[in-house]
Order: C-alpha cells, then sequence, then structure tokens
C-alpha cells in the first residue's frame, strides 16, 4: 500500500477509535465477502465495519491509546457502533447466514440425505455419491437418493468429497456468522460474557423452575406456588377419602 493511502487510512482508523462509543473485535477468517455484505446492509448506519491491515489497526490503537492489540485475532475487523455492548452483540450474533461447506468444516449435527430425486444427470456423479456413502440409481433420467443415508456425524469434518457431492446436492449445511472475539465500551467484555444475554435469560428460568419444584415439594407456601400446592392438598384428600370409604 503506498505510504499516503496508508497513511490516509491510519488517520481514518484513529479518528473511528475515537469518536464511537462501542469498538468491536472480529476474527475475519473464513468469513465470506458475500455475508459481510449481507450484515453490512442489516446493520445500516447503526454500525460500521472497518476491515484493515492488522498491522495498521494496531499502529492506529497505539496512536490514540486504545490498549486492545493484545485481544486481536490473525485476521481482525473492527466494527464501530453506539449501541450498547450486548444489544449489539445480541442483534450481530443472530445473523446466522447457510452456505457450502468446504473441506475442513466441522459439522454441527449430523448430515442426513434423504431418498427422492436430484436434478444430476447419470454418468460419474451416481459414483461421487456412492463414494460418501449414498445409495442412488436412476429414475426418469436423473439421479435419485434410493436410501436414507448420513454421510456425517456431529463433530466430523467434512472431507473433500463429501463437499463436493453436498454442493452437487445444493445442501448448504455450513452457518457463518460475525465472529465478535470482544467488544469495548471502556470496559471490556469477551465473548464469553457477551453471550451470557442469551443465556442469562435461560437460566434464570431454569432457576426459577427448581425452586418452584423445591418449594412444593417441600411444602413452603408462597403466591407463586399456593395453587399448586392447593392441588395437591386436594389429590391427598381424595385418596384418603377414597382409603376411608372403601
Amino acid at each position: 500500500m503506498p505510504t499516503e493511502k496508508k497513511e490516509k487510512e491510519l488517520e481514518g482508523l484513529k479518528k473511528l477509535l475515537t469518536s464511537y462509543k462501542v469498538i468491536c473485535i472480529v476474527d475475519m477468517l473464513k468469513m465470506p465477502t458475500k455475508q459481510i455484505q449481507l450484515i453490512k446492509k442489516s446493520l445500516g448506519e447503526r454500525a460500521l465495519i472497518k476491515v484493515s491491515k492488522k498491522s495498521l489497526v494496531e499502529r492506529a490503537m497505539k496512536e490514540v491509546g486504545k490498549d486492545l492489540i493484545g485481544h486481536l485475532p490473525k485476521q481482525p475487523s473492527l466494527v464501530f457502533t453506539n449501541m450498547g455492548p450486548f444489544e449489539f452483540f445480541k442483534e450481530v450474533n443472530g445473523m446466522r447466514f447457510k452456505v457450502y461447506a468446504k473441506e475442513g468444516y466441522v459439522v454441527g449435527g449430523d448430515i442426513v440425505v434423504n431418498p427422492g430425486p436430484t436434478e444430476l444427470l447419470p454418468g460419474p456423479a451416481i459414483s461421487e455419491l456412492q463414494k460418501v456413502g449414498i445409495i442412488a440409481g436412476v429414475e426418469g433420467g436423473k439421479i435419485a437418493v434410493k436410501k436414507t443415508s448420513t454421510i456425517l456425524k456431529k463433530g466430523q469434518e467434512v472431507t473433500k468429497d463429501v463437499a463436493g457431492v453436498l454442493r452437487k446436492l445444493k445442501m448448504q449445511v455450513a452457518e457463518v456468522k460475525l465472529n465478535v472475539e470482544s467488544v469495548f465500551d471502556g470496559i471490556l467484555y469477551d465473548k464469553g460474557t457477551l453471550e451470557l444475554v442469551e443465556l442469562y435469560p435461560q437460566k434464570l428460568k431454569d432457576s426459577f423452575n427448581q425452586a418452584l419444584n423445591l418449594s412444593v415439594a417441600i411444602e413452603y407456601p408462597t403466591k407463586e406456588n399456593v395453587k399448586y400446592l392447593l392441588t395437591k392438598a386436594y389429590q391427598r384428600g381424595k385418596a384418603l377419602e377414597k382409603k376411608v370409604g372403601g
């Protein structure tokens, strides 16, 4: 990059680092350009995604006194926003896109190919399908899958052969999202802390249900459990009535 252009970009980065309330550090490794553009469009004017060389980002951070260099991944991008850290994380974490899996991608669930027709013409494709464990034949001039086939189990890596077959079958099994590493608004929030915005409400619900069950079990009355205790007492009364009546 020519020196003049580099200095201009450096000054732009420094201005952004000091103008926005929130700085988000993102790992852009393996992030497709198409999905980046979709995320940019979804965020609109509420956030600005800036992709620059890591060395330039580090230099800008040094010159403005932002001590975030140690938190940068190998291929970083910065997102600038005035949204709250947890509000921002929740929104971008919900932006997920299906794409074709590449070799080495670890699947998050079983990959199952169901029986039925395909758009593939007879030929080498049948052998390619069979090679990865798909039973196929020819029906109506096109290749058809004859039997339900699980070609990958959860946690397994996509091989080159499987990736090729999935693309031929138009099965997009990989998921990409903006990989947020941390968010800084004067306090640095790491990924584990940010994920609480989605995990914490569920933890509260689980804790409430556990406390409710315990209070009913030990018969400790509260306004939340009184109807359960009355039902429990009624059922006991009916059982006693039946026993005495017998």
